[in-house]
């Protein structure tokens, strides 16, 4: 202490009245390793107590490992400089467990206008922070909170609680984190209460722990909240209405259900040892019975986007109301065990690859694909390219995954979408070079005829045009001039003798003269019977030419073909 050899606890009565007389509000104050009793403190914070606002008002304040015996009560105090606990120990009373009287540390009220640090403080009852402000930087690194830590209602500048223990229930409802906010390497033993808390700038929980938080929220943040490397011990709700949620390599040993809002999800290498519930949430948060907590500067679209499962195990995770448009799904394992509930989204072509009436569902995965892959600029246009460091696949990985995905939403009995990743499964394997041609070549005619047998309008036009086409052929070659009339022939030898009768059919003759005399309306007529009776496997009998017969069996092979692919695609498109 300045002036005198001995700390404060030491003095004489009279130097330490004349010391506490030489305070007045704002003064400075050094007592690195003291240690003050109850006494102490409250003649201290007496000696620069301001006799208007009654606050006691400290300047630079210097408690580097200093010890408190019987607690710090610095209850509405207002540092107007740097504030310095660094390693100080604050051990309060043992007796009187979640009480006020419990306290370490009463910082409850307080203002700190500067820099202010408690970094490995040690506060062995109860810490009271409610409704403390900081203006400037504060830093609880590695600090230890072996009782209950009453943050509520805290107004926070940058603040980091790296490395901090919190041995009981951590309360922090209602906070509001106006800069840098990080709790990495955080330890929560008890319940981490976040309640209606407010992050400005997002907020980092990178391989935090906790043992015991059944609700983490609702958080809001315009920023990304990092759980990347979090560890949840037990069964936990999270509720975040933010821009971002990073949970890269978070493990989940227990059961999780993620409420969201607003947010782009990023999973990436996260373990799911049991079930997860990845959900949107429609209205917004209420922390309690409050009104619904203020959602500014986020997105004015409150649904949430999957941006990644890679290196996940699908295994337990289950996706509701979900956007997936943008979501990459390589890297993921059993995939074809993923639940794909509610309202879940994923991309589509762009406008230009497709037709109103035969939009499909495709993965980011092949938008990345062909965006690369074009010959033209032209193919190219309007498909979305793979964000920096996105791995390029091939078509034979992408129709894997389209192949997996497939699996999940038939066990689901959602047939419909399942079809579309049908056709996506094909459209790669027509692509994939590793096949041979003769499969690239089926695969093509395939899609060119039905579209994978999901396409009812390109099967439909194509029996059209085969219909109208075997019809013209008919009746320019097919039906013969005149329809042959039969002949019987006989010749009586002598009277009362038997007579042979044989009668013979001529054969078709084929039409001559001019094309546009061939086409009549009895020509038509006749040809039209033909095409409808070849399309059921009937026979039309009609005496035909021999051009018109091998139309014939053309159009009785073809045709109905083309029919069961039409029928075969609406089924497809209408089961359950």
């Amino acid at each position: 202490m300045a002036g005198h050899s001995d700390c404060l606890a030491h003095l004489e009565p009279a130097d330490r009245a004349v010391y506490l007389a030489s305070l007045h509000p704002g003064a400075d104050i050094d007592h690195r390793g003291t240690t003050l009793g109850r006494a102490l403190v409250d003649e201290l914070l007496g000696a620069v107590r301001d006799p208007e606002s009654r606050r006691p008002i400290l300047g630079h304040a210097r408690f580097e490992e200093a010890v408190f015996p019987d607690g710090a009560f610095f209850h509405e105090a207002e540092f107007s400089s740097d504030a310095h606990f660094r390693a100080a120990r604050f051990q309060g009373f043992a007796g009187f467990r979640k009480t006020c009287f419990a306290a370490a540390a009463d910082f409850a009220d307080a203002c700190f206008e500067g820099e202010s640090s408690f970094v490995q403080a040690r506060f062995e009852g109860q810490a009271l922070f409610h409704k403390a402000r900081f203006h400037g930087e504060a830093e609880f690194l590695s600090a230890r909170f072996h009782d209950v830590a009453w943050m509520g209602g805290a107004r926070f500048g940058t603040v980091q609680f790296d490395g901090a223990g919190f041995a009981d229930d951590a309360d922090f409802n209602g906070v509001r984190f106006s800069s840098e906010t990080g709790f990495n390497s955080a330890e929560f033993e008890g319940r981490a209460a976040f309640s209606g808390a407010r992050f400005e700038c997002g907020v980092s929980f990178g391989w935090a722990r906790f043992a015991m938080t059944p609700v983490l929220g609702p958080l809001v943040s315009p920023q990304t909240i990092s759980l990347r490397n979090a560890v949840f011990d037990g069964p936990v709700i999270i509720e975040a209405a933010a821009s971002g949620l990073d949970c890269g390599r978070t493990r989940w040993a227990s059961t999780a259900t993620l409420r969201l809002r607003h947010a782009d999800l990023d999973l990436t290498d996260a373990v799911c040892e049991y079930p997860v519930t990845v959900a949107a949430r429609a209205t917004p948060f209420a922390a309690g019975r409050s009104d619904p907590l203020p959602e500014d500067g986020l997105p004015g679209d409150p649904g949430v986007r999957l941006v990644s499962v890679n290196g996940v195990d699908a295994a337990h995770l289950m996706l509701h109301d979900i956007d997936l448009s943008a979501c990459r799904f390589a890297g993921a394992v059993h995939l074809d065990q993923l639940r794909v509930d509610g309202w879940c989204t994923f991309a589509v072509p762009p406008p230009g690859t497709r037709r109103p009436w035969s939009a499909r569902k495709v993965l980011a995965e092949e938008h990345h694909w062909r965006a690369r892959a074009g010959r033209t600029p032209g193919r190219r246009r309007g498909w979305t390219k793979a964000p920096d460091g996105a791995p390029g696949l091939r078509p034979a990985a992408i129709a894997a995954l389209y192949r997996q995905l497939r699996k999940s939403l038939e066990d689901g009995r959602n047939e419909p979408d399942a079809a579309d990743f049908y056709y996506g499964e094909m459209e790669m394997r027509r692509h994939d070079a590793s096949r041979t041609r003769s499969e690239r070549a089926l695969l093509t005619s395939y899609w060119a005829l039905s579209g994978y047998g999901l396409r009812a309008a390109r099967a439909l036009i194509w029996l059209v045009a085969a219909m109208t086409g075997t019809l013209l052929a008919m009746m320019l070659w097919g039906l013969p001039a005149d329809d042959p009339k039969p002949l019987t022939k006989g010749r009586q030898v002598a009277v009362g003798q038997d007579m042979a009768l044989v009668t013979e059919t001529p054969d078709p003759v084929n039409p001559a003269g001019p094309v546009t005399g061939r086409l009549t309306t009895e020509r038509f007529e006749k040809a039209l019977r033909v095409v409808i009776n070849s399309v059921v496997f009937r026979s039309s009998g009609q005496e035909l030419t021999t051009a018109g017969t091998y139309t014939e069996m053309a159009s009785r092979l073809t045709q109905p073909v083309l029919l069961g692919l039409a029928v075969l695609a609406v089924r497809n498109r209408v089961k359950r």
